[in-house]
């Protein structure tokens, strides 16, 4: 057979590899040099190939014949066989097995044998055989050597077929005379760089390949034949195309860049912005066109250069593309021109925004700042004289009892009562009331103030509540949590006259770093949210721009101080918190606030000290107060109240008043403010003189001096003005008793 005479004229009988062939009963017909040095003996051909194996059930001729009765790939790579030599001795083989015409053509490796050349041989020739390019191998004359699996796949011819005939069987008639050109080139010791050409397939199609040529050593150096490996590329030029018509369709300039740094790829977009057309570009060094270091005008990020020189400026967004010729950089390319104009109107725009925002702030700031200082003049005198007035009434209500002037004391007192809350209101809009903050279960607020909120609001308004469950403390003033409740209560109240629903309720919300709030100064972490909702009438835009300003009210004319949501606001922004309302007309107000979560433990304000003070026991009390009219009552509740008392104009008096007295002070009860010495400088030298002496202030304005934050200092102790006279002896019992 011409197969045959092929292989046995040279090449198979000098390959280095044991090559034994049998036909399909198993008898040999064919086994070359290096498989009777394996065997030891030259007496292989003819033999049956049960000799090559110690005796086994089934034979080694059942196992061939029953290997080539089922259907069995051509090539079985990598097999392993325990062999005999004819010596006896067994060793281990590794064997490939092909089906050629019928024929088993069996490749055998001796493993207990194998040298580092031989298992790097194996190797390679595993590796080979596993690859998916076509990897083929000729002789000068461009007889095929050798055909592996990913050739029988790429062309469609079998190995059996391809070993001893001509590659251009493959090749089409018009690169034939390319290919001998390039196997005279190998033969000369010259080298041929991968190229792109055509081959055929059994089918008779014509397709595109990859081709990677090498040559064929023999051991002593010479070349004897080609090597190549193809691959099909058809497939991936149909992708390019398909690739570069995605990429020209895109809205931005697109390059490819290579790992030599020069530009691979380039879309239509890209053309247009350089100002170049595409042939130009192509293989140019890329910081050519995207230089570094140079800047545009007014942009501080990458350029672009035209082909005129002028720089563009650009946003440059990359991706990394791994392809058969390396990795491409891919760098979509912007002109952000227009954008930049854009965005310098923005920040133009903006930055007045906030200018004027600022403004308001500040105007706003200064407004309340001006209130405040106004409210804490005032507050001074004015809690004074209702202090005055409020307590001389007590005294005609008490002596004056059954008479015509205990109704009309009554009202003054009413009278001066209303002023004393119109005071606190103002201090607590502008922030500057005395707090006692501690820490507390909104729920539980809510809870206890809900039957006196539904009194308040009458029968023809619907409340309801919805408290979250485990609700984390806040830390208020509890009598200033309160005063929010009954304000917003009240506001809804007014806001529903034909009747409606009133619904409280409570959660958590979570402020992060991209909260709208932090936007404002706000501190992110966790809050307790209040909502006060109502089905009322609901507010305009105008009308919500002011409803938290200070005497801005809509009701009529002696319906109101509009200092309600004033107060409300002023309460929780001095507590950390904040208020947002949001109103439609017809609708009805929703109120949120947002107040810190504490770790503390809350405490239980249902837990109140018992009314009632006891009776004073006859203890020493130095008042230093400088309005004569607030000092004369002071100094008559307390002597009617058991104490002994010691009155002073001002704090030098007080001192001296104290020097001439030879018996205890029990307490100094000193007003904060006072001409020449302030209460608190007067109390540190008392202290020095009389250690044992407790101290009780008295303002109606304190806070600038006796706190921080608006809340006591440690060990501060005060009573407010305007007090009444069980309010004055509550806080001196209080201060007295150990």
């Amino acid at each position: 057979m011409r197969w045959t005479e092929t292989l046995a004229s040279g090449l198979l009988e000098v390959a280095p590899d044991a090559i034994v062939v049998a036909d399909g009963d198993g008898w040999i017909v064919f086994a070359n040099a290096a498989a009777r040095a394996m065997f030891g003996t030259d007496d292989l051909v003819g033999a049956s190939v049960d000799v090559l194996v110690p005796p086994a059930t089934p034979t080694m001729t059942e196992r061939l014949r029953a290997y080539l009765g089922t259907v069995q790939p051509d090539r079985r790579q990598g097999q392993p066989l325990r062999a005999v030599r004819r010596d006896g001795t067994q060793f281990s083989a590794e064997v490939v097995l092909s089906v050629v015409e019928g024929h088993i053509f069996a490749v055998l490796h001796d493993l207990s044998a194998a040298t580092g050349v031989d298992r790097a041989r194996s190797l390679l020739a595993s590796i080979v055989q596993s690859s998916h390019d076509a990897i083929v191998s000729t002789n000068l004359d461009g007889i095929i050597l050798s055909w592996n699996p990913g050739a029988e796949r790429l062309y469609g011819y079998t190995a059996g077929q391809m070993l001893g005939r001509s590659k251009d069987l493959i090749i089409p008639p018009a690169r034939r005379a390319d290919e001998a050109e390039i196997r005279s080139i190998v033969a000369a010791g010259g080298r041929v760089d991968p190229y792109r050409t055509l081959r055929l397939r059994a089918d008779g199609s014509v397709f595109t390949v990859s081709m990677l040529v090498s040559p064929l050593e023999a051991a002593d150096g010479r070349t004897i034949g080609v090597t190549t490996t193809t691959r099909d590329i058809s497939e991936r030029e149909r992708a390019e195309a398909q690739m570069q018509a995605v990429i020209d369709a895109g809205p931005d300039a697109l390059i490819g860049v290579d790992e030599r740094d020069r530009v691979a790829l380039v879309n239509t977009q890209a053309e247009r912005l350089f100002g170049q057309p595409r042939y130009d570009m192509l293989d140019v060094p890329v910081a050519r066109l995207l230089p570094e270091g140079e800047r545009a005008d007014g942009w501080a990020g990458p350029v672009a250069r035209r082909r005129d020189g002028t720089l563009v400026p650009v946003d440059i967004t990359r991706s990394v593309l791994p392809t058969d010729e390396g990795i491409i950089t891919l760098a979509g390319i912007r002109d952000v021109t227009e954008q930049i104009g854009a965005r310098a109107e923005q920040e133009r725009l903006r930055a007045e925004a906030d200018r004027q925002m600022d403004e308001v702030r500040l105007q706003r700031t200064q407004r309340l700042e001006s209130l405040g200082q106004l409210a804490g003049g005032v507050a001074h005198d004015f809690n004074n004289l209702l202090a005055v007035i409020l307590n001389y009434a007590e005294f005609i209500v008490e002596d004056g009892a059954g008479t015509p002037f205990e109704e009309d004391a009554k009202q003054i007192l009413r009278a001066g009562q209303r002023g004393s809350d119109l005071t606190h209101q103002l201090l607590a809009f502008a922030r500057r009331e005395v707090i006692r903050p501690v820490p507390l279960d909104v729920n539980r607020v809510i809870a206890e103030i809900e039957q006196m909120l539904t009194r308040s609001i009458g029968e023809h308004i619907e409340l309801g509540t919805a408290l979250s469950d485990h609700l984390p403390a806040v830390v208020a003033d509890p009598g200033q949590l309160e005063q929010v409740l009954v304000n917003l209560a009240v506001n809804a109240r007014d806001a529903m006259p034909e009747g409606g629903r009133l619904t409280i309720d409570t959660g958590t919300v979570t402020v992060d770093g991209d909260h709208s709030l932090t936007r404002d100064g706000f501190k992110p972490g966790l809050y307790v949210r209040l909502r006060v909702s109502d089905t009322g009438t609901g507010m305009p835009r105008d009308v919500q721009d002011k409803a938290f300003e200070p005497f801005f009210t809509t009701k009529p004319s002696g319906a109101g101080t509009g200092l309600g949501l004033a107060t409300v606001y002023g309460i929780v922004v001095q507590a950390g918190g904040t208020v947002r309302l949001y109103s439609e007309p017809g609708l009805g107000t929703t109120i949120t606030i947002l107040l810190p979560a504490s770790d503390a433990e809350p405490l239980d304000t249902g837990e109140q000290p018992c009314s009632g003070s006891p009776a004073g026991q006859g203890q020493t009390v130095l008042v230093a107060e400088d309005e004569e009219a607030l000092r004369e009552v002071t100094t008559r509740i307390l002597g009617r109240g058991g104490y002994t008392v010691l009155a002073a104009s001002d704090g030098a008096d007080a001192l001296e008043v104290a020097a001439a007295h030879d018996g205890p002070i029990h307490l100094l009860l000193s007003d904060v403010v006072m001409p020449g010495m302030l209460g608190r400088v007067l109390a540190e030298r008392l202290h020095r003189q009389r250690p044992e002496t407790r101290v009780l202030f008295m303002s109606g304005y304190a806070q600038p001096v006796l706190t921080s934050n608006g809340i006591l200092d440690p060990g501060v102790h005060l009573v407010e003005k305007p007090f009444t006279g069980a309010d004055l002896l509550a806080a001196v019992a209080g201060q007295l008793t150990p």
